[in-house]
């Protein structure tokens, strides 16, 4: 017998439910589709890509151990995985559910196919502690407001982590073979920028638990304060992993809970495990997240739409290998928009945040926030040119939690910061970068003759967006 495993973004071999019975019902197969050719899929960004490739070969590795093999095939899913199906002779097939409107219409279409076909198919949760149409208001609708959401949430009995898979029993001889990872054409190559990501990360479960592990001993203690300070190693760095699935969320709540109730870093850290969970609710009830408001008001908000604006990567960035903090001096000629994606706003916070990015594929949260906040409100750019920003160079870029936190801090989301909540990047680094130590470790230029000038007036920018907002209240 024949059993398939469709992997998605859950690229781990323990907790992996749709992984354990495929392993328990035979022969088993994974299987991995990059698919981003049905409709409504989402395209990678460049630094995802990058991250991707490595997850793949390090799970080769981890499946191969256990009598797995790891097939990896291209093109539209719904037709990608019956074919592999009826080629390979599986008589069964298990996925982890998905929550993307685009990503349910496909596995809709393979469960419907599988029906047709005589096949037994089954889903499983596992990216998510609940299932987000289980949980509502009292008025029957999705939640829109954090607090009572994980308060319902969290009440919640969630089942424990799951072991890997024993030694499986080899599937019969003769299945496509698949794709070479290599021919993808995953990493950059002309210029390599990647070097900041090699050495910032290690892709993979092994490397996901162990950063677990170290988060829950040592930092999680501070982490309601060290959250904040982005010079500290006070955060867990678990978002790549788990936006790839290397850990689960179940993995991640259950650890916890051996040093919950001993101090008040773990219970924040739960919260922040919330989170993720209320970004995925709302992508489930809203599958436009990325392009919509949720809140129509802003539909007429005056954002402005620079031309050249999305992706694409500025000319100052263009053959930057990542292995350095930045540039000291902002080309003439280079519009705002490119200035704050290559950090030469001349606002150090803002620059530090951009240029820690292009390194390594992640920005501190607090950061995040606050250069979010100056091109959405301080430059006037829409919040959408900074999402697909964020969605080209994160390693951690997820179809839900970066589209909802920039609506949030955009003002036209759910649980939305108020629009007037503008963050000072000046009074920002003087509370959580007191000593300047993370500026001088992105943005050693800033005090020298070459660093640019800023590009707006703060208090200026900060009046001209509250202009903006009476405008359409």
């Amino acid at each position: 017998m024949v059993s398939l495993a469709w992997l998605r973004d859950d690229l781990r071999a323990a907790d992996n439910p749709a992984l354990l019975a495929a392993a328990h019902e035979g022969g088993a197969i994974a299987l991995y589709v990059l698919d981003q050719e049905s409709p409504g899929i989402r395209p990678l960004g460049s630094a995802a890509k990058w991250w991707l490739h490595h997850a793949l070969q390090v799970l080769r590795e981890d499946l191969g151990a256990l009598g797995i093999p790891l097939v990896l095939l291209r093109g539209p899913a719904a037709e990608v995985v019956p074919a592999f199906a009826r080629a390979a002779g599986a008589e069964r097939i298990f996925w982890n559910r998905r929550y993307g409107g685009p990503e349910r219409t496909v596995d809709t279409a393979v469960k419907d196919w599988a029906a047709g076909a005589d096949l037994h198919a089954e889903s499983f949760q596992a990216s998510l502690l609940h299932e987000p149409w289980t949980v509502r208001t009292g008025q029957g609708g999705p939640y829109r407001v954090f607090t009572p959401f994980w308060r319902a949430v969290s009440a919640l009995d969630f089942r424990g982590p799951l072991d890997a898979p024993a030694k499986a029993a080899a599937p019969p001889s003769g299945f496509p073979s698949g794709e070479d990872l290599e021919d993808w054409g995953l990493l950059p190559r002309h210029p390599d920028w990647s070097a900041g990501l090699a050495a910032a990360w290690t892709p993979g479960e092994a490397a996901g638990l162990a950063a677990l592990r170290e988060f829950l001993d040592g930092p999680v203690q501070d982490y309601d304060d060290g959250r904040d300070r982005p010079a500290k190693p006070g955060t867990s760095r678990l978002s790549p992993y788990l936006r790839w699935g290397h850990v689960s969320p179940f993995q991640v709540w259950h650890a916890l809970s051996t040093v919950r109730g001993t101090g008040a870093g773990p219970e924040v850290f739960g919260t922040e495990i919330g989170w993720r969970e209320f970004c995925w609710h709302q992508l489930f009830h809203n599958p436009d997240l990325a392009v919509k408001n949720l809140r129509p008001a802003f539909d007429a908000f005056p954002w402005e739409w620079p031309e050249g604006s999305g992706p694409v990567t500025p000319p100052v960035l263009r053959g930057h290998s990542g292995d350095s903090p930045g540039q000291a001096s902002r080309p003439d000629g280079l519009d705002p928009l490119d200035a704050w994606k290559a950090g030469l706003t001349g606002i150090p916070l803002v620059d530090a945040g951009q240029r820690q990015l292009w390194n390594m594929g992640w920005m501190h949260n607090r950061v995040r926030m606050v250069a979010a906040s100056f091109l959405v409100k301080n430059l006037g750019v829409h919040w959408r040119v900074g999402e697909e920003w964020f969605w080209e160079t994160l390693v951690d870029a997820d179809p839900a939690s970066n589209p909802a936190n920039w609506q949030w801090v955009a003002g036209s989301g759910a649980d939305a910061a108020p629009f007037f909540r503008i963050f000072n990047p000046e009074t920002q680094a003087k509370r959580f970068d007191p000593d300047g130590a993370y500026i001088s470790r992105w943005v050693p230029d800033a005090m020298t003759p070459a660093y640019p000038e800023p590009l707006v007036d703060l208090r200026e920018s900060r009046r001209h967006a509250l202009d903006a907002y009476e405008s359409i209240r």
